[in-house]
């Protein structure tokens, strides 16, 4: 069988682009860790009273909790809670990252801030919960995972609560002397 030279000149020409698109390609195939989720992983949420359970609240009160997951090296998360429209006589006690699914209650993982007193439980260090308007900060470590152990998540174990995170079982909320259940809500979804 006869090849022509223009057919063997196309087929090496083509070859030669294959090769260099394979080689263009990084020896990742992406920045994601094993679940699929980017290394530095965001959260942005808005919370409110009807996200609330078991049953929804009607209330002034707002919040957003933004967050920016590292997964390199040491793991951490660095978060920003902000809140307002809470009344005078009704302000923050403490606030929460919460292992539960949308319209379920679950335990404390992370404490975000509380006001002692009246809250006696929030481990050392806890920040205060600020009257509203507030904004705090802060960077979420293995240390700040107090569980919930009951549910299966230890203290300490970061990577229990990341898996978490990453699966939608999380939630931030605030409460308050009203609403000592919760008064705003959101379930956490990483972006």
């Amino acid at each position: 069988m006869k090849l022509k030279h223009s057919t063997v000149i196309s087929g090496i020409a083509v070859s030669a682009g294959l090769i260099f698109l394979a080689a263009a390609q990084p020896l990742t195939a992406n920045d994601d860790d094993h679940d699929g989720h980017d290394k530095n992983s965001r959260i942005n949420i808005k919370l409110n009273g009807l996200n609330e359970n078991l049953v929804a609240l009607s209330t002034p009160a707002t919040g957003r909790f933004t967050a920016k997951i590292n997964r390199r090296g040491e793991p951490s998360i660095d978060y920003e809670l902000s809140y307002e429209g809470f009344a005078a006589n009704n302000q923050p006690t403490q606030a929460h990252i919460h292992f539960g699914q949308r319209w379920q209650n679950g335990g404390i993982s992370v404490w975000l801030c509380a006001n002692n007193p009246p809250i006696t439980t929030a481990p050392t260090g806890t920040q205060v919960c600020p009257p509203a308007p507030a904004k705090i900060t802060g960077t979420i470590v293995a240390a700040n995972v107090v569980g919930p152990a009951g549910q299966g998540i230890a203290a300490g174990e970061f990577a229990e609560l990341l898996d978490a995170i990453d699966k939608g079982v999380t939630y931030a909320n605030i409460h308050t002397p009203t609403n000592p259940g919760g008064e705003i809500r959101a379930q956490i979804k990483v972006r």
